[in-house]
């Protein structure tokens, strides 16, 4: 299927829904020749199944992080008609709303690397991380129902982080109309002792050092002065209660499928039309999903700012640490969008992939080895993508090939012989993230710069890592 593949321009190719019979709309791919000859045909294949949903609207979009997953790629969006159209769990992810805090400060990396050794493990200890943790919270079955429904309200009214930090989050950390009644006791029982909490796999907590600042004028408007300023990266998701949330809508869709006798090219697409109960339910859950995890990095924002007032013997305001943006990935939203020059309502599925708005901050990723981007959304993005960009450097290789070819141990040694102190659950977590497991993130922004979906406003690197 790759091999059908059209090159418009030098970061953007084009599958037209000619090359398979089943397809209704396009497929595009946003990336540089070495992304693309790293990109898995499977994984292109996995476009063009979208691309044969119903009410899909053109084109599928892969991003240069993108990578085999579940029924659609990592790195991935969609957008479907409000009235044709399907909604669907897998679309989404099961890390409901994983996304990123970017939080900036006024020290210098030479303030921070002096205290490194005793910084990172004060916060290893501070913010609870592995698989199953449990958070220092005990919250209340009213208190989760809050936080289901009201998102970050439930953190600003509690003094966990302030008004000023939600107004720099995405969807003011709270989507409208979320129904903890769609959301099962068992997603609730999950996720009750986490909040709080890191998590594992590719979450993070990093303390990062600004290398170059690109475009001074965004960059001042968000905080961020010169090169050597510390800025601090906060990963994570919906934990146990957004897996389970994912989990169960997709049996109930894999029913839904068959009842409004859905043709799919395969099974991991499961979904539902938007205006059915399943579609609806989903999304009343998902936003439940959505406004946990943004609560759980407010939480642990809180706590960051904590250790650093004791390490630094001052107060978090003094040091300015203030969100400079929380995003959010894996996420259905409906937005407006012009399609053919006509503005039309859309869900829009945003799988591993950020949202990417004109002139607001873009944060992506990289690995605890190499750099991270703060970017700026743009006016191309809601042509070309939906108004979206990548998320990530995006893995080359998965999880349990990674752990039988790296080490744990060297690859903190390695780390640390670039200056990088590390701290994890287990040497086992650091294999599997090790930086070699996944893309070349310069290659990555190249594509997301090159074609305009968001541009370069600093580039950051490691100075202190935790991994769940």
């Amino acid at each position: 299927m790759k091999e059908n593949l059209e090159k418009i321009n030098k970061f953007e190719w084009n599958l037209p829904k000619k090359s398979r019979k089943e397809m209704r709309v396009d497929a595009r791919v946003i990336a540089n020749q070495k992304i693309m000859d790293a990109i898995e045909d499977a994984a292109v294949q996995q476009l063009t199944n979208v691309a044969c949903l119903p009410g899909v609207v053109n084109p599928v979009v892969g991003l240069p992080d993108m990578h085999w997953g579940y029924g659609l790629p990592m790195g991935a969006v969609s957008a479907f008609d409000d009235q044709d159209g399907v909604i669907s769990a897998g679309l989404c992810g099961f890390d409901i709303n994983c996304g990123i805090n970017l939080i900036r400060t006024n020290l210098s990396s030479d303030d921070v690397r002096k205290e490194a050794d005793r910084l990172v493990p004060s916060l290893f200890k501070a913010i609870p991380s592995g698989v199953g943790a449990k958070g220092r919270l005990r919250l209340s079955p009213d208190d989760l129902e809050e936080v289901l429904k009201h998102g970050i309200n439930w953190a600003v009214d509690r003094g966990y982080i302030t008004k000023e930090d939600q107004d720099r989050t995405e969807e003011m950390g709270c989507m409208e109309d979320a129904d903890p009644g769609k959301v099962s006791d068992l997603a609730k029982k999950r996720g009750s002792p986490q909040l709080g909490t890191l998590g594992a796999g590719n979450h993070f907590l990093e303390i990062q050092e600004v290398t170059h600042v690109f475009d001074k004028n965004a960059a001042k408007s968000w905080g961020i002065e010169k090169p050597g300023q510390v800025l601090i990266m906060l990963h994570c998701g919906s934990r146990g209660l957004g897996h389970q949330i994912a989990t169960d809508y997709l049996k109930i869709q894999e029913q839904a499928v068959k009842k409004y006798n859905i043709w799919l090219p395969d099974s991991q697409l499961a979904c539902a039309p938007v205006n059915s109960k399943e579609g609806q339910d989903f999304f009343a859950a998902m936003k439940c999903a959505a406004n946990y995890s943004f609560t759980n990095r407010a939480v642990m924002t809180k706590w960051i700012r904590e250790v650093f007032e004791r390490v630094f013997s001052r107060g978090w305001e003094s040091m300015d640490m203030k969100t400079i943006y929380a995003i959010a990935h894996n996420i259905v939203k409906y937005e407006e969008h012009k399609v053919n020059g006509e503005k039309r309502q859309l869900y829009v599925h945003r799988k591993g992939a950020t949202r990417s708005f004109p002139d607001t901050p873009v944060i992506i990723a990289g690995t605890m080895g190499t750099s991270s981007y703060l970017m700026k959304g743009s006016a191309k993005a809601m042509e070309i993508s939906f108004g979206s960009s990548a998320h990530g450097a995006g893995r080359a290789m998965s999880r349990h090939a990674a752990i039988k070819k790296f080490w744990g141990d060297k690859i903190k040694s390695e780390l640390l012989e670039r200056g990088i102190v590390s701290q994890a659950t287990s040497p086992k977590s650091l294999a599997e993230e090790a930086p070699l497991a996944y893309k070349d993130v310069e290659s990555v922004i190249d594509s997301v710069h090159g074609s305009g979906i968001s541009t370069k406003v600093a580039r950051m690197i490691p100075i202190g890592v935790i991994k769940g």
